[in-house]
């Protein structure tokens, strides 16, 4: 029998608001993929944990980086153009997650090469919806770049 390389999804939550960390995290242990979620509170640390600095050094390499716009010291979108500039970091999809319905900030976002905008919805129901469509289509249908050693299909991840 063929031996399965069941490597979870490594996923950077990039948010502030606590209830938002809790509403995400929830959303995707309900989900099918298997995963890990990474969490940093701004884009400063967000960029030391894609880098590998200081207390992250031994961080994994995010499969796709969760971004809100809104955030203290480092705003989503000067970190977008930083990671989408890097080309050790390129590579790595970026969905915009964030409560912004402005058209300035869809263009702006996209403008940098984000992969994706998703206004983040108001009501729990509807934000679990979000996440599962994020997971089917970024999870079990699009193929994402992976570290040379490691070989999963969308198969390989369900739980």
């Amino acid at each position: 029998m063929k031996q399965v390389n069941y490597t979870p999804i490594e996923i950077l939550l990039v948010e502030d608001n606590e209830d938002d960390v809790l509403l995400t995290t929830e959303a995707f242990k309900r989900g099918k993929v298997r995963n890990n979620i990474h969490v940093t509170k701004d884009g400063v640390e967000a960029l030391a944990f894609l880098r590998r600095e200081g207390k992250y050094a031994a961080a994994p390499r995010p499969d796709i980086i969760l971004l809100d716009l809104n955030l203290p010291r480092m705003d989503g979108h000067e970190l977008l153009k930083i990671v989408k500039s890097d080309p050790l970091l390129a590579s790595i999809p970026v969905i915009i997650l964030t409560t912004s319905k402005s058209e300035e900030d869809v263009i702006k976002t996209y403008e940098h090469h984000s992969n994706c905008f998703i206004s983040k919805p108001v009501t729990m129901e509807d934000f679990e919806k979000v996440i599962k469509t994020v997971e089917d289509f970024w999870f079990l249908i699009v193929r994402l770049p992976q570290a040379e050693n490691e070989k999963r299909t969308p198969g390989d991840l369900r739980k």
